[in-house]
């Protein structure tokens, strides 16, 4: 009798296991194709880049808002020889209104930010975190953290580098990706010298960019 309670305990923990454990995630490259689809209806969003380390990137910190449509405000902080300096800006159509740590606002032409760095395409439909996910090779889902899927991935450098600047190189990061909807929160991304995390938040809620009052 002691031995049949013995199996049916171990049979009942075997499958309480199969049942919450990896059987029940879904597969890498489902979830990764579900989730670039879902990032292509994305309205508006904000977004924090922040770094731990020295990695060899210029964006060292940012936080702004973004619109499907390409315009985005905000903060980044940019180390420009070797000094970090902290750029308030707001790009509008294809003006690009910026202040440094001093002085009043400037203007550039959106070309002329690319050149350093263009947040807008954080968002686009065909750049950007949508083609990051389209574009990710041998995702891993390894489980669940607050509501996320957690999914391991090497991810082309070409389409990392234009999120994060000066990033070239494929990379082995870790991507964590709603539950509900599919939409990325989270990019952790491990870098010579240090790590880069993405973070999305604030999905299509209501936003308007406008540019800073003239002085």
């Amino acid at each position: 009798m002691l031995r049949k309670l013995l199996i049916v305990a171990v049979l009942t923990l075997a499958s309480a296991c199969s049942s919450n454990g990896g059987d029940a995630l879904p597969t890498g490259p489902d979830l990764m194709k579900k989730a670039a689809e879902a990032m292509k209806s994305v309205k508006s969003a904000s977004f924090s880049i922040a770094t731990e380390g020295k990695p060899s990137v210029p964006v060292k910190k940012a936080d702004g808002r973004l619109t499907s449509a390409g315009d985005a405000d905000g903060t980044i902080s940019l180390e420009v020889l070797g000094t970090l300096q902290e750029i308030s800006f707001a790009l509008v159509g294809d003006t690009v209104h910026f202040k440094g740590p001093t002085g009043g606002f400037q203007k550039m032409t959106r070309d002329q930010l690319a050149q350093f760095y263009d947040p807008s395409v954080i968002l686009s439909p065909t750049k950007g975190i949508a083609q990051l996910l389209s574009s990710a090779t041998d995702p891993k889902v390894e489980g669940v953290e607050s509501g996320s899927y957690r999914v391991a991935a090497t991810l082309p450098g070409q389409i990392v580098g234009q999120i994060i600047p000066n990033v070239t190189q494929g990379v082995s990061g870790k991507i964590w990706l709603d539950q509900a909807t599919s939409r990325l929160t989270k990019a952790s991304l491990p870098l010579q010298g240090g790590t880069v995390t993405v973070s999305i938040s604030d999905y299509d809620a209501p936003i308007t960019i406008t540019p800073p009052p003239a002085r």
